[in-house]
């Protein structure tokens, strides 16, 4: 049963995916051999790499002399795996993922789909202690709501987009939180700050810069751990009753 799917620049539906099952590979490259990836740029090696199914996740080897190769996460707002020259069956652990080679100036890409990735269950043993979660945040105060709407844009399929300027978080708050005003998201801003262990020392953060410094820190941290999903923009709808603290 294949478990890993390779779809082509430019695939038009199902049937022009590749499929390979584990222990399986896909060649990618110019010249590519049949019923393979065949990437038809000038600037692409004959046989760029290739792709291994290994179970319910895949390994991706640079076959290339000079070239680094970029496994992007379309779900993950920036989250990347870079493959260097040479490189030998490097693992990929996104469900999601599109490869983007390099070429003569232009950039190429086709994606990989491990559809059949598997989750064991969140509950502990029967009796256990339960562990006390690295980061706790509850997704119905307005600190949650601040976290959300800083982390919107990277979530929104623009992973590296501005961060929202404080005005800009307080206008996408109103229709949630009438009352919401600089000093109070500056004042979220900070309670976020301690509460993820985030302290950035005031006397080595540049004049002028520390808000936005603080805001960085929150939301590669946010987005690194999954603590705020895109499903958690919900929280910034406008028919969502308001957020209490």
């Amino acid at each position: 049963m294949h478990t890993i799917i390779i779809v082509p620049p430019l695939s038009e539906g199902p049937n022009e995916h590749l499929k390979i099952a584990p222990g399986e590979r896909i060649v990618f490259g110019r010249q590519a051999p049949a019923d393979n990836l065949v990437l038809a740029h000038d600037g692409v090696s004959r046989y760029a790499g290739e792709i291994t199914a290994q179970g319910v996740f895949w390994t991706l080897s640079n076959h290339s002399a000079d070239q680094t190769y970029v496994v992007e996460n379309p779900e993950g707002a920036g989250e990347h795996v870079k493959v260097a020259p040479g490189r030998l069956d490097a693992p990929v652990p996104f469900e999601f993922s599109r490869v983007i080679l390099p070429a003569a100036g232009d950039l190429l890409s086709f994606d990989v789909w491990a559809p059949r990735h598997s989750y064991g269950s969140r509950r502990g043993a029967p009796g256990a202690p339960v562990t006390a979660p690295a980061f706790s945040l509850d997704r119905s105060t307005r600190y949650f709501a601040v976290l959300a709407a800083l982390c919107e844009p990277r979530l929104r399929g623009a992973p590296h987009a501005p961060l929202p300027t404080i005005d800009q978080v307080v206008e996408r708050l109103r229709p949630t939180w009438p009352a919401a005003g600089r000093s109070s998201v500056s004042w979220n801003i900070d309670y976020l700050a301690v509460k993820l262990r985030l302290r950035p020392d005031p006397d080595t953060a540049p004049e002028g810069r520390r808000a936005h410094g603080k805001k960085e820190s929150l939301v590669s941290l946010a987005l690194r751990f999954d603590l705020v999903r895109e499903d958690d923009l919900l929280v910034l709808a406008h028919d969502r009753a308001e957020a209490g603290r």
